[in-house]
């Protein structure tokens, strides 16, 4: 199945983002909080991907209705070499992109894959499904998507 969004202009917030993210001389279209991310993927405004591996889903919780293109793959976290080409043919290069993964780290590069790949309208998730580690090591804990109570669901 292959989403495209190339129709509609940009959403404000993704437009915010990219401005941000010119700023900061990123290589990728920006990054979005998973609230943002939500609510874009909720009005059809992007589509949202998990890049974290099939077993991250399975175990820990996924977005539901949402596409999966892992960045890596197994516990070894490999990387999963036709990243781009199966990000493609799922979404399409025109498409916005939201792209989702534990602590927003990966999710970063392969956001930036994508875009040296001519993906002109990615965007990171930034926070992650999980967020970042605590002082004790746990994530969860401060922010993320299962943080902020946004929807997930669990094998």
């Amino acid at each position: 199945m292959t989403v495209e969004l190339h129709e509609k202009p940009l959403h404000a917030d993704l437009e915010a983002a990219r401005e941000a993210a010119q700023t900061a001389g990123l290589s990728y279209a920006g990054s979005v909080t998973p609230q943002q991310a939500w609510a874009l993927h909720q009005a059809g405004d992007a589509v949202l991907v998990d890049v974290r591996t099939a077993e991250e889903r399975a175990f820990v919780g996924q977005v539901p209705d949402t596409l999966h293109v892992p960045w890596a793959t197994g516990t070894s976290l490999t990387r999963n070499p036709r990243f781009v080409r199966e990000l493609e043919a799922k979404t399409g290069k025109s498409a916005a992109i939201v792209l989702l993964c534990r602590s927003g780290n990966r999710s970063a590069q392969a956001a930036e894959a994508a875009a040296k790949a001519g993906f002109a309208q990615v965007f990171n998730v930034s926070e992650g499904f999980e967020g970042d580690l605590d002082e004790t090591r746990r994530r969860g804990r401060q922010n993320g998507w299962r943080f902020h109570g946004l929807p997930w669901v669990q094998d």
